[in-house]
């Protein structure tokens, strides 16, 4: 695809994850709500590119956009847009990922085994190994966008899955439905390894099982040492996600991770990159919540030059946080920070699809990929 199409087709899909997408539970894998990671979304398949578009909050009860089965019984999204043309009209052929067979099995003790891993986008799997958050029952120092004890309190999740869970689940999803990849998410807990043991611990009990590559997500650990013995336990790349990253806006949206500050991220992605290499250190960059494009531009050029890889998000609210009612961005300003971005990845060889894996592999929750591609 050449670069003017495949930067179109990121403008296509940047508005559909701005506004989201009126959808009357068409069939395929319904997505999820609530919880940690990309919540209120479905995934959403266009011109072979898979995108979480939101479906179950706020924005997309207002989306123009809806989600409806053709005459000939294909999928397609119809609408009117002013991102591309003052109203022009929308319909775009679109696939929805099957349901996954492995949603059908349980452990022996009768654990669903989408209670311990979900599937995320089209071919990666991902859990939170602890669905719990020091700072998340006191929302003066909680994330204000999270929702991460929402599925637990629906009883649709465990508040810890062990390492053996979590391989049988993996094994399972990669004889089964092809699985290509795992994302490990943790809340933070009340240790100096900030989930860090957890993670070394289940990478070893699914690589000996299942040769799956993994992504692990966490908080900066106190100890440096953990970066090495993530790595040693089987972890292949590492997320470290500031989010937002203006002092003022960290403060308001991140009131308790703010206190690890800026620079101290700065310092843990250096010592992760010498570990883990050169764009295999990501980390989540949520645009919309206050900091400005040239702020986000900057903090992005400042990463890509340690090696790590800048993953720019669009902000989509979640239905009972803080931020319920928080407006997303709009699509002109995410395409501007996706050029400006997706430029200096190219310019630098830094490729979201050389990552072994993790959010900014996959890709689904961002159009930022498709303006890194060469023409």
């Amino acid at each position: 695809m050449a670069e003017h199409d495949r930067r179109a087709l990121g403008r296509r899909l940047t508005e559909l994850q701005v506004h989201g997408v009126v959808d009357p539970a068409v069939p395929g894998n319904p997505g999820r709500r609530g919880g940690a990671g990309p919540s209120d979304h479905r995934a959403l398949s266009i011109d072979g590119t898979t995108v979480m578009v939101p479906v179950y909050n706020a924005v997309a009860g207002s989306s123009p956009y809806r989600l409806d089965t053709t005459a000939t019984g294909g999928l397609q999204v119809s609408g009117t847009t002013t991102g591309l043309a003052a109203d022009a009209a929308v319909a775009l052929a679109v696939e929805t990922p099957p349901e996954p067979r492995f949603y059908d099995l349980a452990t022996a003790e009768g654990i669903p085994y989408r209670s311990i891993a979900l599937l995320h986008g089209r071919d990666v799997l991902a859990t939170t190994l602890l669905q719990t958050c020091i700072r998340f029952r006191d929302r003066s120092q909680s994330c204000q966008f999270c929702a991460i004890e929402q599925s637990l309190e629906d009883g649709r999740t465990l508040v810890r899955k062990t390492p053996e869970q979590v391989a049988e689940v993996a094994e399972a999803a990669v004889r089964l439905d092809g699985v290509r990849q795992l994302v490990l998410t943790t809340g933070t807990p009340n240790s100096d390894d900030r989930g860090a043991r957890l993670m070394a611990e289940t990478a070893a009990a699914v690589k000996a099982r299942v040769d799956l590559p993994i992504q692990a997500q966490c908080e900066p650990p106190d100890d440096p040492a953990w970066y090495r013995r993530m790595k040693d336990a089987g972890v292949d790349s590492l997320g470290m996600h500031l989010e937002v990253v203006e002092e003022e806006v960290r403060r308001r949206i991140l009131p308790g991770k703010s206190e690890l500050g800026l620079e101290r991220y700065m310092e843990a992605f250096a010592a992760a990159v010498a570990v883990f290499g050169r764009g295999q250190v990501s980390t989540y960059l949520l645009a919309g919540l206050g900091d400005s494009a040239a702020s986000l531009i900057a903090v992005s050029e400042r990463l890509i030059a340690l090696g790590v890889y800048p993953f720019v998000v669009p902000f989509v609210p979640i239905a009972g946080t803080p931020l319920e009612a928080h407006p997303a961005p709009s699509t002109d300003f995410m395409v501007a920070v996706y050029t400006a971005v997706g430029d200096r990845l190219r310019a630098s060889d830094l490729r979201s699809e050389a990552m072994a894996a993790g959010c900014a592999k996959c890709g689904a929750c961002s159009a930022l990929s498709l303006f890194e591609a060469t023409p």
